[in-house]
This record gives C-alpha cells, structure tokens and sequence, in this order.
C-alpha cells in the first residue's frame, strides 16, 4: 500500500501525517509531495527525514491512494493526472465537491456510495463534516425540514498566514495580515469571499454540501460564517426543525449511540462543547440540546470539532481507511 501526502508542508498536510500514524494507517511506503519550491526540503516523518518530492515524480511512482491539501487550482490540474495514473485521489479542496458525478463523502454518513470506479473523491468542507456527522441520525429518525446554523470558525481553518496574525496581535508585533481586520479580540461574520447574493462562499458551501451528503434536496438551510480568535476547533449553533417530532431525551440517546459523536450535555456542571477541549482529538462534540419553544417540532444543538482533525485531515484518512478494509483500491 503506496500512499502519497499531497501538499506535504502545509497546515493540514502536517495534521495529515500524524493522523496517519496514530490510526496505524497500513501504508508500505509514503510519499510526500509539494509544489515546486519545496523539492528537496526534508521533514522529519515516524522517526526518518523524508525529502519532498514533486507532482511528476509522485505521479511516475504510482501510489494506491493520494491525499490532497494543496488548494483548489493544484487540484483541479494535478488530481486527474493521478486519477489516469490508477491512484485514487481523496481531495481536500473545494475544487470537486459540487460535480455530480464526484462522490462527498463523510464516512459516518456516506460511505457505502464509495465504489472501486471512484478515483476522484471529495473530502467535505470543515464546517460541514462536523454538521452532517451530528444530523445524519436525527434526519434519519426525524426528517429535517429546515437548518438555521451559524459557525465560529477557529483562525485555523485559514491557514498558517492567519494563526500568525492572532499570534503577532497577541504579542503586540505588526505583520501579515490574512485577515481584512484584526482578528484577536475581535470577531467578523466574513468566511471565504462575498458573492452577489450577500453571503459568502463558506456559507453557500454549507448550504449545498450538507444536502449532497445527506442525500436530501429538500432541505432547506441558510447559514452565516463568523471568524473568531481560537485555535481548537470550529464550533456550530444550529436550529433544526423537523418534519416529526420528537422526545428530547431520545435525542440525546441517539447522538450518545452514533459513530464519531461524543455527548457533553450537562448544563448543571457546566458541561458542553468547547473548541479548547475539541483541539487534538477526532470526535464531533454535541451539547446544549434543547426543545425550540418559539415553533414545533425544532431543536437547538451545539456542535465544536478540531476542524484541522475531523474536518479535514481524519475525515479523509477515514475515507482512505474504508476504501482500503473494503478492497476498492
């Protein structure tokens, strides 16, 4: 098993390589690959200094699967050059999410769409992969009518340029700037770019990624993308309306039940989700669940997850993990 490391050197490519190894991932021989100006550079990997490599390279070596970190436009040109390749490619990127034909996946939820003719497969955006992880039981039980959800995304989801930027503004240095304010002490309802509509691209993202993983169009949701000054996770509140109703303690048995969820539900010890407890760790956090009382049939719920882990890293080290116990690689 020959699995490369696309985007090697990034944020999330580093995430990548720990998870690999902390979940034992059964790779015979990895790769690690960036751009251009990262050939030759090594990185120290489970005890030995591995040496970058370049897309041409990987691709002539031939690897089972290939992880992708490497942003959007890498992807769209390199991905189906490994596709020919026989590689399967597990995308990271928002650059394949949306084409029909390319199967989003989240493993708790979607798997079984996963077939051995699946050599592009997109991994989800971070904010929906801790979503649909926490909705997929209760649309299964209850049917979701309509999602009303606001993210607090951690400065993490930006990238290395805005954890800096927190960091120099805590410390009273002037630098970079990733963000068009300043983030520390501060928060600002702007993830991704503006569209004409008035919402950003993070917030339509949501919105359309979460109804292809559920497999439900009907659903409807609107969403608002808030940046705030942590590190530990993204955290969501989300109203759900349901088409049938609901007991609340039933709820709480099924999320405790489902696969990659933990339950911190205790108000009366100040127990619930937090981003600070999130960081580090691969489950999806749910707490705060209560009856909406202003209509029927809805819940509020709050939902915090290492959005570096479960929502990028370990969610496609989960895929490349079923696709190989199933033999579709």
């Amino acid at each position: 098993m020959k699995i490369a490391v696309v985007g090697a050197t990034g944020l999330v490519g580093n995430v990548m390589l720990q998870v690999l190894l902390e979940r034992k991932f059964p790779f015979t021989e990895i790769l690690l690959v960036a751009s251009e100006k990262s050939i030759g550079k090594k990185i120290d990997f489970n005890g030995s200094q591995l040496e970058i490599i370049g897309m041409k390279q990987a691709i002539s070596l031939k690897p089972d699967i290939a992880i992708f970190s490497a942003g959007g436009s890498t992807s769209l040109q390199w991905a189906p050059e490994f596709a020919k390749a026989g590689t399967t490619v597990i995308d990271n990127s928002s650059a394949w999410r949306m084409y029909e034909n390319i199967k989003l996946v989240v493993p708790e939820v979607n798997a079984h769409v996963l077939t051995k003719t699946d050599k592009i497969i997109a991994n989800p955006n971070c904010s929906t992969i801790q979503l649909v992880v926490a909705l997929s039981p209760l649309h299964k039980k209850y049917k979701i009518k309509r999602l009303v959800v606001s993210t607090y995304q951690s400065v993490t989801g930006t990238g290395v340029k805005a954890v800096e930027q927190l960091e120099n503004e805590r410390k009273g240095i002037a630098g970079e700037m990733a963000y068009p304010h300043p983030i520390d002490l501060n928060c600002f309802p702007h993830g991704g770019s503006f569209e004409e509509n008035g919402y950003t691209s993070e917030e339509t993202k949501l919105v359309n990624e979460t109804r292809k993983i559920i497999g439900d169009q009907s659903i409807q949701v609107t969403a608002t993308v808030v940046r705030i000054p942590v590190k530990g996770g993204h955290s969501e509140a989300i109203n759900i309306e349901f088409e049938n109703d609901f007991d609340l303690e039933e709820v709480k048995k099924l999320l405790a039940s489902s696969p990659g969820i933990t339950l911190q539900d205790d108000p009366s010890k100040n127990l619930y989700p937090m981003p600070k407890y999130s960081e580090g760790k691969d489950d999806v956090f749910v707490g705060r669940i209560r009856r909406d009382f202003s209509q029927p049939k809805s819940l509020n719920i709050w939902i915090v997850s290492d959005n570096l882990r479960k929502g990028a890293a370990t969610n496609a080290v989960q895929i490349a993990e079923y696709l190989v116990k199933n033999k579709l690689v």
